[in-house]
């Protein structure tokens, strides 16, 4: 793909959707995505969030393979990350599925990636990754 034809991604303020143009981060997303690993990360992170160790022990990962595959999903956006609170005073950092749909599109205008975020990633005041 040319300098000319890669830009950066824009976010709709009336919609949960996120439209990435960028070589660098489709390629991100599509390689979090072709990761079977990622992938249950993801169904199992869909309706709770979880901690890392909870990851690792409803996927029956290895921890180091656990953080090493969130680290991917969260570079990707494909992860939300907020922080537990424990009375105990040791806080962990759980995670959740933020999108529920992504869409690949290929036209004379380059490739485009469709990334629909869910009710709680949308809602997050934080600045968005794929923004300038």
């Amino acid at each position: 793909m040319s300098q000319s034809q890669m830009a950066t991604a824009t976010r709709q303020d009336d919609a949960s959707e996120d439209t990435v143009t960028a070589t660098e981060s489709i390629q991100g997303v599509l390689d979090a995505l072709d990761d079977a690993e990622c992938r249950a990360i993801l169904e199992a992170t869909t309706g709770d969030s979880m901690t890392a160790a909870e990851i690792a022990d409803e996927c029956d990962l290895p921890s180091s393979t656990a953080y090493r595959k969130i680290d991917l999903l969260d570079d990707a956006d494909l992860l939300t990350e907020e922080l537990r609170i424990r009375r105990s005073g040791k806080h962990v950092s759980e995670y959740a599925c933020a999108v529920d749909d992504v869409t690949l599109s290929v036209d004379e205008g380059g490739v485009e990636l469709s990334v629909s975020r869910t009710d709680a990633a949308a809602a997050t005041d934080l600045p968005h990754p794929f923004a300038d």
